[in-house]
């Protein structure tokens, strides 16, 4: 059995992460995760398949679904809380 986590990340300033080209504008973006349920413990366990973030193109409004390390999503977020205080 799978399932599927969405949540928003806001970004306040400029950000990049190592999987994807470039530099990102701030703004606030759709993060996945799925995971798959792990069978034959004796809890309820899930191994992390993918995490996603979705990218916005402000220049032709597409959208780039990009795979992410959810580490290196959660440094860039701490950079970004830094940078603003």
């Amino acid at each position: 059995m799978e399932r599927s986590t969405r949540k928003t990340v806001q970004f306040r300033h400029p950000f990049c992460l190592s999987d994807v080209d470039g530099l990102q504008p701030p703004g606030t973006y759709e993060v996945e995760t799925r995971e798959h349920q792990l069978e034959g413990v004796s809890f309820i366990a899930y191994r992390r398949l993918s995490t996603t973030i979705t990218l916005n193109d402000s220049t032709n409004r597409a959208e780039q679904v990009v795979a992410i390390d959810p580490k290196d999503l959660a440094a860039a977020l701490e950079r970004d809380a830094a940078a603003g205080a």
